[in-house]
């Protein structure tokens, strides 16, 4: 298993904000509090399946006093089938919108045959993959809210020779439930977060009688590292 380290140049919601100039959070670690300290340690320490490369990237420095950021690729050989960013947001005074004090924000994204994107369920299929990645492990969420879009591109001209490309993108937050100390179990929401990736990249399950992955048809041409 690889450790989570310390990669996406767009972002999700807020994640298009301007971004801090120092990698990973808002703030320098010694001036944040405890709780935050000890999430992001808990982010940085923990323990995924091999095929998802996980690194810090700077953070939005807007959207929260403090805030730590990581983006993930599912690879296989020199392939990425999907990618994403996760942004854990921490406000010590707590915000009404997120009846916390904690929030995870995340995008996630892929590549798909188009007719699998033009099933009309998709939408509803992949927010209960996100929603039933943090119940497969136990993590009560809150007030979690999001998008999911489809987005198809044909080429014309000069570029008629390549094939129809069909992406969907995830985008959400939720409020995680704070345990001991006020701080989240941000490790199991990290690898819940790393399960929908696996399955919206249609990674068979990470071992034996693991269903929480569902495989996906293989995707024509993922996009080359």
């Amino acid at each position: 298993m690889a450790a989570a380290q310390g990669r996406l140049s767009d972002g999700a919601g807020g994640m298009d904000e301007a971004k801090d100039t120092e990698e990973g959070g808002g703030h320098a670690s010694g001036t944040a509090p405890l709780p935050f300290r000890t999430a992001v340690e808990a982010l940085r320490g923990a323990r995924l399946r091999p095929q998802i490369e996980v690194e810090s990237t700077p953070a939005p420095q807007r959207l929260a006093p403090f805030a730590y950021a990581l983006e993930a690729a599912v690879v296989d050989g020199d392939q990425d089938l999907a990618d994403g960013r996760l942004v854990l947001l921490h406000d010590p005074a707590g915000h009404d919108a997120w009846r916390g004090a904690f929030r995870l924000v995340t995008l996630v994204r892929a590549e798909l045959e188009p007719e699998m994107a033009a099933d009309p369920l998709l939408p509803e299929v992949c927010w209960s993959w996100l929603t039933g990645a943090l119940t497969a492990r136990g993590l009560a969420c809150g007030e979690p809210s999001g998008t999911v879009t489809r987005a198809s591109s044909h080429y014309f001209g000069g570029l008629s020779e390549r094939a129809p490309a069909s992406q969907i993108e995830i985008r959400a937050s939720w409020t995680p439930r704070e345990g001991l100390g006020g701080v989240p179990d941000t490790a199991a929401h990290l690898a819940s977060w790393c399960d929908l990736l696996a399955q919206i990249a249609g990674l068979p399950p990470a071992g034996p009688g693991d269903a929480s992955v569902v495989t996906l048809p293989q995707r024509r041409d993922p996009q080359a590292r």
